[in-house]
This record gives C-alpha cells, sequence and structure tokens, in this order.
C-alpha cells in the first residue's frame, strides 16, 4: 500500500503564489497511476489549507501506520529563523510562521511506514532533514526516509509560467525523463535529472536519504521490453565478444524488393535477432563495430558489441537482476 499527502497552498493574506495549487494538482494527478493506468499512490490532495493545525493532522494521518510508502509533497512558502525551518500556513504569524520542518521530520523518522518520501517545493526547504537543535550542520535521518527539496537553506525556490522551476523538472522527470530502461522511476533519479538541468546560478535541489535500495516513485513502459533486455546474455555470451554480422541480417537484402542485393540473403532467424540488436543499439547498450550504423555493419559483414552501459545491463541480466 502506497498513499500520498499533496498539499498546494496559494492564499496567503499578504504574500499570494499563484503556482503551488497547479504544483500540488498536477503532481497528483501523474504521481497515483502508472504509465500504463495502473494504480499507483493513494493521493490525498489538500490545496489552501488554512490553518497550521489542519496541516499538522493531515501529517500525523500520512505518517500513521505500516503503509508499504509514504510520500509528503508541499508546495507553497517557506520560512527560516534561528530555530529553524517551516511550511508555512495562510494563519501565518510572527513567531508561528507554520508547522515546523523538525516536527514533522520527527513524525517521518518514527513512522513504522517502509519508505518515507518528502518533496518540498518551498523557499529554504534544504534545513528540512537538519534539525537546528543540532545546529543544521548534520542530518539526522532514520533509515527508510528520503528528503528531496527545491532549494538549500539559504535559498529561495521560484516560480515560472504558473508552476514552480523546481516541481516542473520534477513532473518532467515523473513523466519519464529520470526513468530507468526498466521503465522505473526513483528518487535518485529524479534528483540527479533535476540537478543537471539547473545550472550553477540557479536554485540547487537538495537530496538526503538514509536507504539500502530505492523506491520506485513511478513506472512508466520501458523503452525495450524486458524479454529484449534479458537477451544480451545470449547474444554475447561475454562481455567483451563481438556479434558478428552479415548481410542476412538485414531485412531489406531480399530479391522480393527492387534494388541491389548480396548474399547472403535476408534470413528471417537473423533478421529477428537483428531487429532486437537495433533495439538495444537504439538505447545505447549495443555499438557497431567498425560502422557508423549497424545498417552497414550488416551489409559489410561487420559486427556489433556491448558499450559501456551495455556492459551494465549485461551483467544484470547474467546475475538475474533483470
Amino acid at each position: 500500500m502506497k498513499k500520498a499527502l499533496v498539499i498546494g497552498i496559494n492564499k496567503y493574506p499578504n504574500a499570494p503564489l499563484s503556482g503551488c495549487v497547479n504544483d500540488a494538482e498536477a503532481f497528483a494527478s501523474i504521481i497515483e497511476k502508472n504509465g500504463d493506468g495502473t494504480p499507483n499512490f493513494d493521493v490525498k490532495i489538500r490545496t489552501d489549507v488554512p490553518t497550521k493545525a489542519n496541516l499538522r493532522r493531515l501529517i500525523i494521518e500520512l505518517f500513521n501506520g505500516d503503509s508499504d510508502s509514504a510520500l509528503f509533497y508541499f508546495s507553497g512558502h517557506g520560512f527560516i529563523n534561528e530555530l529553524g525551518g517551516y511550511i508555512v500556513t495562510p494563519d501565518y504569524e510572527r513567531n508561528d510562521e507554520g508547522v515546523s520542518m523538525d516536527e514533522i521530520l520527527i513524525a517521518a523518522n518514527a513512522s513504522e511506514a517502509k519508505n518515507r518520501v518528502i518533496i518540498l517545493d518551498c523557499c529554504y526547504s534544504g534545513a528540512f532533514g537538519s534539525p537546528k537543535i543540532t545546529g543544521g550542520l548534520s542530518s539526522h535521518i532514520a533509515k527508510g526516509v528520503t528528503i528531496l527539496t527545491a532549494s538549500k537553506d539559504n535559498e529561495t525556490s521560484l516560480e515560472v509560467n504558473g508552476h514552480g522551476v523546481f516541481t516542473n523538472l520534477l513532473l518532467d522527470a515523473l513523466q519519464g525523463g529520470a526513468a530507468d530502461l526498466n521503465g522505473h522511476i526513483t528518487p535518485g533519479s529524479v534528483y540527479a535529472y533535476i540537478d543537471q538541468a539547473l545550472g550553477a546560478w540557479d536554485q540547487r535541489p537538495v537530496f538526503k536519504t538514509n536507504i539500502t535500495k530505492f523506491i520506485s516513485l513511478r513506472t512508466i513502459a520501458p523503452q525495450v521490453s524486458i524479454e529484449v533486455l534479458r537477451k544480451l546474455t545470449e547474444y554475447f555470451p561475454t562481455p567483451i565478444e563481438h556479434y558478428p554480422l552479415d548481410p542476412s541480417y538485414e531485412d531489406t537484402n531480399t530479391l522480393q524488393i527492387e534494388h541491389k542485393v548480396v548474399r547472403p540473403y535476408a534470413k528471417l532467424k537473423n533478421v529477428t535477432i537483428f531487429k532486437n540488436l537495433q533495439k538495444l543499439q537504439s538505447i545505447g547498450l549495443v555499438v557497431p563495430v567498425d560502422e557508423q550504423f549497424m545498417f552497414f555493419a550488416a551489409m559489410n559483414s561487420k559486427a556489433c558489441k556491448l558499450s559501456n552501459l551495455g556492459y551494465h545491463y549485461w551483467r544484470l541480466v547474467k546475475d538475474n537482476r533483470i
């Protein structure tokens, strides 16, 4: 069982925002289903939560129980002072700005949920996970907790074109930009995607975790089927071998098509293998030898081999990890 609490707040009395409800609604929509339409997170979305008490109650409910995953997403104002960071609610007042990040961390750390994921798109969100009681210089994160924030603890988080800069990239990552070749999207791959998209002068995302294995936030259809990936060790018994090709692997090399053909003519078995090799080449796992394209590697009786990334996936197949 996977559950998610998604919060977006625009209606602050003296400092309204415009993109946070959009952020929350878009995030909730994408996280509740996988790419194939199957259920993912059971989402509870609340927008413009009016008070600290209401938000605190929702957070406590999220982290109660022993679910497989409990995910908290917040888009709104953030605040920091000498006592720590806060996610701000519309009833904020001086010296009582919102729900303390340290308080949320305590609830997440104490939760019996196997995996707890906190995603914050607000100013100074990088303070989350580093309690002020310890000087804010070290993280105190229980096993199974992962934190992904839009900015460092001394940075603001920007809105552009109706979305937070961070959440806009987060949504792209969850749509598939951060997927691995198996179609899995993890907190680590999401962070890597966002990190690469933001420059040295932009707000910098923060990633903190205490886990032994990444969970999947969402899955999409893999670029190449698992069945084809598993053929890596069949085509390449060892990772340094070359797979020899000849014209019989190219399906257009047949007398049924009016153009120049060469022997040996296309054979169905070889054509099937070659199509799989081309799929593997399209995702960077296989490369032609001494030719720029796989077509010419076949027509000129050359070969193909594993790329460095291909060796990684070859090893995963060999070790029954795929």
